[in-house]
């Protein structure tokens, strides 16, 4: 799927900085982290770089901005519907399709997370957002054991660690196949006792 193109340069400030946050993603998508160039993010929406640097004071800001983007499109897969069980089913199934349909975000987050191990404010942004992902997780997990829709030998904290380890590890390129993403999921299945359909 080709990514989505940023908006122009005019509307609202949200719009703006949306544009800009889009704008970095493709190119992180596209030629990875080290071809992010900020000036060349500011021409794509027909801005300058001072008024990039207005929305996003350092280029920290703007990957910041890229990452919660990307963590955005994981986040859109926890919708709050049905039992516990069924949004964790819903939540795997989702991140499924989601990694087949939309490979620039798992090309954004596998680049984000490989350069963080050697950039300690990029690390600290990642770990604020996998801290996030982890809490919501384990708090399915642990309705779901409450309702009895989980095998009670599971723990919860353990478990949302093994699920976010699981499909963060599918972002990166080598990882990554359709095979291997199939398999990781069957697994996860078979862990949690709680089959995933196939994604539409």
């Amino acid at each position: 799927m080709t990514p989505a193109p940023p908006r122009p340069a005019r509307g609202t400030r949200e719009d703006r900085r949306e544009a800009l946050v889009r704008a970095a993603f493709n190119q992180i998508a596209e030629h990875g982290f080290e071809g992010l160039r900020t000036r060349e993010v500011a021409a794509e929406v027909g801005m300058n770089i001072a008024t990039l640097h207005y929305y996003f004071p350092t280029k920290e800001a703007l990957i910041r901005g890229v990452v919660a983007h990307a963590m955005q499109r994981f986040r859109s897969t926890l919708a709050p519907h049905g039992s516990p069980a069924d949004q964790l089913r819903n939540h795997l199934r989702a991140v499924r399709k989601l990694l087949r349909e939309e490979p620039q975000v798992s090309a954004v987050m596998g680049e984000l997370a490989l350069r963080s191990a050697r950039d300690p404010s990029l690390a600290q942004i990642m770990r604020e957002t996998y801290d996030a992902w982890h809490r919501t997780l384990r708090g399915l997990l642990k309705r779901a054991a409450r309702d009895e829709q989980l095998a009670p030998e599971l723990d919860s904290d353990d478990v949302a660690a093994l699920i976010m380890a699981t499909l963060t590890s599918m972002t990166l390129p080598t990882v990554g196949s359709a095979q291997r993403i199939d398999q990781a999921f069957r697994q996860l299945e078979r862990v949690l006792r709680m089959p995933v359909p196939d994604p539409a």
